[in-house]
């Protein structure tokens, strides 16, 4: 099956041939064809599936057939949990409305100036991709206006709700008529999500193109037991000497061990940069652009990075705190091994922290090698990782924004 089997407007075929996309995934294929019907569609799909498309070209499609409600509102409001994600999705509905004709798309995150976000929702648009956060701003403040919307698509579902977005996304729908169509897309579709999807949408379809557990079999998964925070960036500094690392991810708990893990190793001499919540979104969208462009070889992250950045050449995945949640695992790991290539992702684990571990694989349904490195052995060697530590709270060493001087992560010869 092609994409000319699928009963889009000329326009959009003609985008999607200059880009290069000929056959649909398996997403777009079950998606598409329902979506332009009319249906409430409820999407299980993974990144990297082709779920934005998959909802983005039906919409465009919709947009071809003029509105009977006059007004400056959008008609297909999209909601995401990141200002990445919202520019990204942004970007593809530029890229495959390039040739129909009076379509215009706006993004609106936190982050950014109210004034230009202002002139842009005072200006006829038609799609909106937005972060809840903001859209409740501009909505207390009415200067959105939410009356045309004829399908309200959510995006990453289960990460609004883990965000805290539940009351937003829910006040945000109740600004849009009841009549509308709504997508949902998420990684799972129980618990939380099942519960916001009953509330919003109508004799709903359900499509699950791929598990919850997701096999990443063309990446590497290593796991390092350490013992303490200077084990760890000892460790580092060896895993960074790797000739074959094209460009990292190295991820942190917190915003204060980003800038101070970039700051030790620009001194070593590692091309180095950090991303976090704590940047504007010009900082960040500058620091994206320049990774993308292989101007940096090693981001130091908090989780703000594991969804919505699409960069092939990352070659290594690097978790120098563990998330605590578990699809956090997924999207970190996800980072690398794009586009068909393969990945490496090394994870260090404290003896405390099997019990993460062990939740880890039991979700993805795979093993995670462990990995010694000769002269950083583990004082401690857990006989079992799935054995739970006494107190789950008690992760005395993980960054908490504190660390000790230069002198504990100086480069040393294996």
């Amino acid at each position: 099956m092609t994409f000319k089997n699928i009963a889009l407007d000329p326009a959009i075929h003609k985008a999607l041939e200059q880009c290069g996309f000929t056959d649909p995934t398996p997403v777009q294929i079950e998606a598409i064809p329902e979506i332009l019907l009319g249906s409430d569609i409820r999407i299980s799909a993974q990144t990297g599936t082709g779920k934005t498309a998959a909802f983005l070209l039906p919409a465009l499609h919709k947009l071809t057939t003029p509105s009977s409600n006059r007004g400056l509102g959008p008609r297909i409001l999209i909601l995401v949990p990141t200002r990445e994600l919202a520019l990204q999705i942004a970007a593809e509905a530029l890229r495959f409305s390039k040739y129909l004709q009076r379509i215009r798309t706006i993004c609106i995150y936190g982050g950014a100036p109210y004034p230009p976000q202002y002139r842009d929702l005072s200006r006829p648009h038609d799609i909106l991709v937005a972060t809840p956060g903001r859209l409740i701003d501009h909505l207390e403040r009415r200067k959105v206006n939410l009356s045309r919307v004829e399908m309200l698509v959510l995006d990453e579902a289960d990460r609004m709700l883990d965000m805290g977005f539940k009351e937003p996304v829910e006040l945000i729908a109740s600004a849009t008529p009841s009549s509308r169509q709504t997508i949902l897309l998420s990684a799972t579709l129980y618990g939380n999500v099942a519960t916001l999807s009953k509330r919003l949408m109508k004799n709903s379809k359900e499509i699950a193109i791929t598990p919850t557990k997701v096999n990443h079999d063309n990446i590497e998964q290593k796991l390092c037991f350490v013992d303490d925070i200077h084990h760890k960036y000892r460790l580092l500094d060896h895993l960074l000497n790797d000739p074959s690392i094209n460009q990292a991810i190295i991820f942190t708990a917190t915003k204060r061990l980003a800038d101070g893990l970039v700051d030790q190793l620009k001194d070593q001499g590692h091309n180095s940069a950090a991303l976090h919540g704590d940047m504007n979104q010009r900082q960040r969208t500058k620091t994206i652009t320049r990774m993308r462009r292989g101007e940096i070889k090693i981001l130091v992250a908090t989780d703000v990075a594991a969804r919505g950045i699409d960069v092939q050449s990352i070659s290594h995945i690097i978790n120098f705190d563990l998330p605590d949640n578990k699809e956090d695992y997924v999207h970190r790991i996800g980072r690398t091994g794009r586009a068909g290539n393969t990945g490496v992702a090394v994870s260090f684990a404290a003896h405390k922290e099997r019990y993460l571990v062990s939740q880890i694989e039991r979700f993805t349904g795979q093993s995670i090698t462990p990995h010694v490195v000769p002269g950083l052995e583990p004082t401690h060697k857990p006989a079992n990782k799935a054995q739970a530590p006494q107190n789950r709270g008690n992760r005395n060493f993980r960054s908490k924004g504190s660390f000790s001087g230069k002198k504990s992560f100086r480069r040393r010869s294996f």
